[in-house]
């Protein structure tokens, strides 16, 4: 049975969530595939913010000990330049091999939660990860806050 997808739209921006999926304040996704071993990616709206991704690295080798926050790598969007922190504690299991070619880079912006996904990390995730209804009300805060408006 494919995982239950909850539509969101707000102004000009829509999206379908994963409702199994963990989220972050950074706009990151993130994705059990097993025995701890967790998927991450950028959200449509993170994707939407950078613009059009020209370029990726990695700054951490496979194996490496992160930290919640530990910077592992930097993405540039023709929008903005921004770095790729580990959303949870634990040790980088290596980023997409499809990430190493340059037209591959577009993937994150075609298929955001597919196979545009970034980076893998062992470890669990701890409680500045939430839920999609959590980031559900992110977003709406954040949105608002773009649009000049005040969030109740």
């Amino acid at each position: 049975m494919p995982p239950e997808e909850v539509p969101y739209k707000r102004s000009r921006f829509s999206t379908r969530l994963l409702e199994h999926r963990l989220y972050t304040a950074g706009h990151s996704w993130l994705e059990l595939e097993k025995d701890d071993v967790w998927r991450v990616g950028f959200t449509k709206f993170a994707v939407r913010m950078l613009g059009e991704i020209v370029e990726l690295g990695f700054e951490t080798e496979p194996g490496t000990a992160v930290e919640t926050g530990q910077v592992i790598g930097w993405l540039e969007g023709f929008k903005a330049v921004t770095d790729m922190f580990s959303p949870l504690p634990g040790r980088f299991e290596g980023f997409n091999p499809a990430m190493n070619e340059v037209e591959s880079v577009r993937l994150l912006t075609t298929d955001p939660y597919g196979r545009g996904w970034l980076f893998r990390v062992r470890g669990q995730p701890g409680d500045e990860c939430m839920d999609v209804q959590g980031y559900i009300s992110l977003l709406d805060t954040t949105i608002d806050k773009m649009l000049g408006q005040r969030h109740e």
